[in-house]
Protein backbone atom coordinates (compact mmCIF):
# COMPACT_ATOMS: atom_id res chain seq x y z
CA UNK A 1 0.00 0.00 0.00
CA UNK A 2 2.75 2.66 0.88
CA UNK A 3 4.34 1.17 -2.59
CA UNK A 4 1.12 2.74 -4.29
CA UNK A 5 1.09 6.01 -2.16
CA UNK A 6 4.40 6.66 -3.27
CA UNK A 7 3.59 5.75 -7.27
CA UNK A 8 0.32 8.34 -6.41
CA UNK A 9 2.81 10.60 -4.99
CA UNK A 10 5.15 10.68 -8.22
CA UNK A 11 2.35 10.60 -10.20
CA UNK A 12 0.87 13.60 -9.27
CA UNK A 13 3.80 15.36 -8.84
CA UNK A 14 4.33 14.62 -12.59
CA UNK A 15 1.27 15.98 -13.40
CA UNK A 16 1.51 19.45 -11.61
CA UNK A 17 5.30 19.68 -13.42
CA UNK A 18 3.62 18.79 -17.05
CA UNK A 19 0.83 21.57 -16.10
CA UNK A 20 3.48 24.07 -14.76
CA UNK A 21 5.50 24.17 -18.11
CA UNK A 22 2.25 23.65 -20.22
CA UNK A 23 1.40 27.49 -18.48
CA UNK A 24 4.52 28.72 -19.16
CA UNK A 25 5.29 27.75 -22.40
CA UNK A 26 2.58 25.50 -23.87
CA UNK A 27 3.59 22.02 -25.04
CA UNK A 28 7.01 22.45 -26.10
CA UNK A 29 7.08 23.44 -21.94
CA UNK A 30 5.02 20.83 -20.97
CA UNK A 31 7.59 18.89 -22.86
CA UNK A 32 10.52 20.06 -21.25
CA UNK A 33 8.82 19.75 -17.92
CA UNK A 34 8.11 16.04 -18.09
CA UNK A 35 12.05 15.38 -18.93
CA UNK A 36 12.53 17.42 -16.00
CA UNK A 37 10.09 15.38 -13.63
CA UNK A 38 11.20 12.40 -14.83
CA UNK A 39 15.22 13.43 -13.76
CA UNK A 40 13.36 15.04 -10.77
CA UNK A 41 11.88 11.75 -9.48
CA UNK A 42 14.70 9.78 -10.06
CA UNK A 43 17.18 11.76 -8.30
CA UNK A 44 14.68 12.21 -5.32
CA UNK A 45 14.05 8.60 -4.89
CA UNK A 46 18.28 8.36 -4.28
CA UNK A 47 19.39 11.55 -2.95
CA UNK A 48 16.49 13.12 -1.40
CA UNK A 49 17.24 12.14 2.46
CA UNK A 50 20.51 13.52 1.65
CA UNK A 51 19.48 16.78 0.68
CA UNK A 52 16.69 17.06 3.73
CA UNK A 53 19.73 16.47 6.10
CA UNK A 54 21.61 18.84 4.56
CA UNK A 55 19.28 21.58 4.32
CA UNK A 56 18.99 21.34 8.11
CA UNK A 57 22.39 21.40 8.38
CA UNK A 58 22.21 18.13 10.60
CA UNK A 59 25.47 16.16 11.88
CA UNK A 60 26.01 12.61 11.73
CA UNK A 61 27.16 11.16 14.91
CA UNK A 62 28.24 7.75 16.19
CA UNK A 63 28.14 5.84 19.06
CA UNK A 64 31.66 7.50 20.15
CA UNK A 65 30.38 10.76 19.21
CA UNK A 66 27.26 10.00 21.25
CA UNK A 67 26.82 7.61 23.41
CA UNK A 68 23.11 8.60 25.12
CA UNK A 69 21.70 8.92 21.69
CA UNK A 70 22.63 6.13 20.16
CA UNK A 71 22.16 3.58 22.32
CA UNK A 72 18.60 5.30 22.94
CA UNK A 73 18.06 4.85 19.01
CA UNK A 74 19.58 1.30 18.89
CA UNK A 75 17.38 -0.11 22.05
CA UNK A 76 14.26 1.56 20.28
CA UNK A 77 15.05 0.44 16.34
CA UNK A 78 15.39 -2.98 18.02
CA UNK A 79 12.21 -3.03 20.17
CA UNK A 80 10.76 -1.69 16.45
CA UNK A 81 12.57 -4.88 14.94
CA UNK A 82 14.53 -2.62 12.73
CA UNK A 83 17.70 -2.05 11.31
CA UNK A 84 19.77 0.70 13.13
CA UNK A 85 19.29 3.92 11.44
CA UNK A 86 21.86 6.68 11.07
CA UNK A 87 21.83 8.92 13.70
CA UNK A 88 21.70 12.78 13.58
CA UNK A 89 21.75 15.95 15.24
CA UNK A 90 20.96 19.83 14.12
CA UNK A 91 22.38 22.22 16.01
CA UNK A 92 18.83 24.14 16.42
CA UNK A 93 17.31 25.40 19.61
CA UNK A 94 13.84 24.54 18.84
CA UNK A 95 12.69 21.11 19.85
CA UNK A 96 11.68 18.88 16.78
CA UNK A 97 12.77 15.92 15.28
CA UNK A 98 12.05 13.88 11.57
CA UNK A 99 13.14 10.60 10.15
CA UNK A 100 14.15 10.14 6.98
CA UNK A 101 15.45 7.47 3.87
CA UNK A 102 14.08 5.30 1.02
CA UNK A 103 13.83 2.12 3.21
CA UNK A 104 14.35 0.91 6.33
CA UNK A 105 17.90 -0.31 5.79
CA UNK A 106 18.81 3.19 4.18
CA UNK A 107 16.94 5.03 6.78
CA UNK A 108 18.20 7.89 9.49
CA UNK A 109 16.82 9.70 12.29
CA UNK A 110 17.18 13.04 13.26
CA UNK A 111 16.56 15.82 16.61
CA UNK A 112 17.96 18.69 17.30
CA UNK A 113 19.58 20.22 19.86
CA UNK A 114 16.61 21.99 21.66
CA UNK A 115 14.25 19.00 22.22
CA UNK A 116 17.66 16.89 23.45
CA UNK A 117 17.69 19.55 26.19
CA UNK A 118 13.42 20.19 26.74
CA UNK A 119 12.41 16.51 26.94
CA UNK A 120 12.93 13.66 30.03
CA UNK A 121 14.29 10.55 28.67
CA UNK A 122 10.75 8.83 28.74
CA UNK A 123 9.69 11.42 26.36
CA UNK A 124 12.68 11.81 24.27
CA UNK A 125 12.10 8.00 23.97
CA UNK A 126 8.38 8.30 23.03
CA UNK A 127 9.52 10.94 19.72
CA UNK A 128 12.10 8.69 18.48
CA UNK A 129 10.22 5.55 18.59
CA UNK A 130 7.81 7.58 16.93
CA UNK A 131 10.27 8.71 13.87
CA UNK A 132 11.28 5.12 14.25
CA UNK A 133 7.32 4.09 13.17
CA UNK A 134 7.63 6.45 10.48
CA UNK A 135 10.37 4.22 9.26
CA UNK A 136 9.12 0.61 9.87
CA UNK A 137 5.18 2.22 7.83
CA UNK A 138 7.73 3.08 5.10
CA UNK A 139 6.52 7.14 5.16
CA UNK A 140 10.27 8.18 4.97
CA UNK A 141 10.70 7.47 1.30
CA UNK A 142 7.06 9.19 0.29
CA UNK A 143 7.65 12.37 2.62
CA UNK A 144 11.11 12.80 1.54
CA UNK A 145 10.00 12.39 -1.79
CA UNK A 146 7.62 14.90 -1.27
CA UNK A 147 10.01 17.52 0.16
CA UNK A 148 12.36 17.51 -2.79
CA UNK A 149 9.77 17.17 -5.36
CA UNK A 150 7.37 20.15 -3.83
CA UNK A 151 10.55 22.49 -3.41
CA UNK A 152 11.42 21.35 -7.25
CA UNK A 153 8.08 22.33 -8.19
CA UNK A 154 8.06 25.59 -6.82
CA UNK A 155 11.48 26.21 -8.38
CA UNK A 156 10.33 25.76 -11.87
CA UNK A 157 7.83 28.17 -11.01
CA UNK A 158 9.33 30.70 -10.34
CA UNK A 159 11.51 30.12 -13.15
CA UNK A 160 8.67 30.54 -15.59
CA UNK A 161 7.80 33.91 -13.60
CA UNK A 162 11.02 35.39 -14.06
CA UNK A 163 12.69 34.25 -17.31
CA UNK A 164 9.02 32.59 -18.77
CA UNK A 165 7.13 36.64 -18.88
CA UNK A 166 8.94 37.78 -22.18
CA UNK A 167 8.04 34.43 -23.85
CA UNK A 168 4.38 34.56 -23.03
CA UNK A 169 3.59 33.60 -27.16
CA UNK A 170 4.63 30.31 -25.89
CA UNK A 171 1.65 29.69 -23.60
CA UNK A 172 -1.62 29.46 -25.01
CA UNK A 173 -2.32 31.80 -21.61
CA UNK A 174 0.00 34.10 -22.26
CA UNK A 175 1.46 35.77 -18.77
CA UNK A 176 -1.44 34.97 -17.34
CA UNK A 177 -0.56 31.45 -17.79
CA UNK A 178 3.13 31.97 -16.04
CA UNK A 179 1.96 34.28 -13.13
CA UNK A 180 -0.77 31.50 -11.83
CA UNK A 181 1.97 29.13 -12.23
CA UNK A 182 4.22 30.79 -10.32
CA UNK A 183 1.56 31.07 -7.91
CA UNK A 184 -0.57 27.87 -7.81
CA UNK A 185 2.16 25.60 -8.27
CA UNK A 186 3.23 25.96 -4.78
CA UNK A 187 0.31 25.75 -3.40
CA UNK A 188 -0.96 22.56 -5.58
CA UNK A 189 2.17 20.84 -4.10
CA UNK A 190 1.38 21.66 -0.52
CA UNK A 191 -1.81 20.84 -0.99
CA UNK A 192 -0.43 17.11 -2.59
CA UNK A 193 1.83 16.99 0.97
CA UNK A 194 -1.04 17.35 3.20
CA UNK A 195 -3.11 14.50 1.82
CA UNK A 196 -0.19 12.20 2.52
CA UNK A 197 0.88 13.55 5.87
CA UNK A 198 -1.61 14.07 8.14
CA UNK A 199 -3.33 10.60 8.35
CA UNK A 200 0.45 9.24 9.13
CA UNK A 201 1.02 11.51 12.03
CA UNK A 202 -1.75 9.33 14.04
CA UNK A 203 -0.13 5.73 12.41
CA UNK A 204 3.26 6.62 13.80
CA UNK A 205 1.64 8.09 17.11
CA UNK A 206 0.09 4.77 17.89
CA UNK A 207 2.96 2.30 16.26
CA UNK A 208 5.47 4.78 18.22
CA UNK A 209 3.51 4.21 21.86
CA UNK A 210 4.01 0.55 21.21
CA UNK A 211 7.16 0.55 20.45
CA UNK A 212 8.82 2.58 23.40
CA UNK A 213 5.57 1.18 25.66
CA UNK A 214 4.91 4.52 27.26
CA UNK A 215 1.65 6.29 25.52
CA UNK A 216 1.78 9.86 28.08
CA UNK A 217 5.52 9.61 27.13
CA UNK A 218 5.22 10.61 23.56
CA UNK A 219 1.66 12.48 25.00
CA UNK A 220 3.83 14.89 26.59
CA UNK A 221 6.18 15.12 24.48
CA UNK A 222 4.03 16.46 21.95
CA UNK A 223 2.60 18.63 24.46
CA UNK A 224 5.70 20.65 25.42
CA UNK A 225 7.24 20.18 21.94
CA UNK A 226 4.16 22.36 20.76
CA UNK A 227 4.41 24.67 23.26
CA UNK A 228 7.93 25.62 22.51
CA UNK A 229 8.45 25.30 18.43
CA UNK A 230 5.85 28.18 17.99
CA UNK A 231 8.23 30.36 20.19
CA UNK A 232 11.41 29.01 18.47
CA UNK A 233 11.86 29.63 15.09
CA UNK A 234 13.61 27.05 13.11
CA UNK A 235 15.59 29.31 10.10
CA UNK A 236 16.27 25.77 7.98
CA UNK A 237 12.70 24.81 8.08
CA UNK A 238 11.97 28.51 6.97
CA UNK A 239 14.13 28.39 4.19
CA UNK A 240 13.06 25.03 3.35
CA UNK A 241 9.20 25.38 4.01
CA UNK A 242 8.77 21.94 1.46
CA UNK A 243 9.94 19.81 4.45
CA UNK A 244 7.79 21.31 6.93
CA UNK A 245 5.57 17.87 7.04
CA UNK A 246 8.70 15.83 7.87
CA UNK A 247 8.69 17.05 11.48
CA UNK A 248 6.99 15.55 13.80
CA UNK A 249 5.43 18.79 15.25
CA UNK A 250 5.13 21.60 12.28
CA UNK A 251 8.18 24.06 12.55
CA UNK A 252 7.12 26.71 10.65
CA UNK A 253 5.82 29.51 12.68
CA UNK A 254 1.87 30.07 12.83
CA UNK A 255 0.74 26.84 11.55
CA UNK A 256 -0.80 24.99 14.54
CA UNK A 257 -4.91 25.22 13.32
CA UNK A 258 -5.78 21.56 12.20
CA UNK A 259 -7.24 22.90 9.09
CA UNK A 260 -7.06 22.49 5.24
CA UNK A 261 -3.88 24.39 5.33
CA UNK A 262 -2.10 22.46 7.72
CA UNK A 263 0.69 19.74 7.32
CA UNK A 264 0.05 18.56 10.86
CA UNK A 265 -3.29 17.20 12.63
CA UNK A 266 -3.93 19.27 16.11
CA UNK A 267 -1.77 18.65 18.70
CA UNK A 268 -4.86 18.08 20.96
CA UNK A 269 -6.15 15.29 18.63
CA UNK A 270 -3.04 13.60 19.07
CA UNK A 271 -2.78 13.58 22.82
CA UNK A 272 -6.55 12.57 23.15
CA UNK A 273 -5.84 9.46 20.76
CA UNK A 274 -2.65 8.44 22.93
CA UNK A 275 -4.64 8.90 25.69
CA UNK A 276 -6.99 6.32 25.00
CA UNK A 277 -4.67 4.07 23.86
CA UNK A 278 -3.02 4.37 26.90
CA UNK A 279 -6.12 3.44 28.94
CA UNK A 280 -6.37 0.19 26.34
CA UNK A 281 -3.09 -0.82 25.63
CA UNK A 282 -2.04 -4.33 26.87
CA UNK A 283 1.82 -3.81 27.84
CA UNK A 284 4.28 -5.93 25.62
CA UNK A 285 7.57 -6.70 27.25
CA UNK A 286 9.28 -6.77 24.34
CA UNK A 287 8.52 -3.48 22.86
CA UNK A 288 8.62 -1.81 26.39
CA UNK A 289 11.70 -0.07 26.76
CA UNK A 290 12.90 -0.08 30.31
CA UNK A 291 13.76 2.76 32.53
CA UNK A 292 17.34 1.21 32.54
CA UNK A 293 17.96 1.33 29.41
CA UNK A 294 17.02 4.49 28.39
CA UNK A 295 20.21 7.15 29.05
CA UNK A 296 18.97 10.15 30.67
CA UNK A 297 19.77 13.44 28.26
CA UNK A 298 21.84 16.06 29.94
CA UNK A 299 19.71 19.31 29.66
CA UNK A 300 23.01 21.40 29.71
CA UNK A 301 24.85 20.22 26.98
CA UNK A 302 22.98 17.24 25.27
CA UNK A 303 24.35 13.99 25.04
CA UNK A 304 26.77 14.40 22.48
CA UNK A 305 29.20 17.04 24.71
Amino acid sequence: MNYFRTMLLLAAMTALFMGVGYLIGGTGGMLIALVFAIGTNAFAYWNSDKMVLRMHNAEPVTQASAPDLYQMVGELARNADLPMPRVYIIHDQQPNAFATGRNPDNAAVAVTAGIMRLLNREELAGVVAHELAHIKNRDTLTMTIAATVAGAVSMLAQFGLFFGGSRDERSPFGFVGVILAALLAPLAATMIQMMISRTREYSADRLGAEICGQPMALASALKKISGYAGRIEMESAERNPASAHMFIINPLSGARMDNLFSTHPNVENRIRALSEMSGTMQPRSQATVRKSTIPRVSRRSGPWG
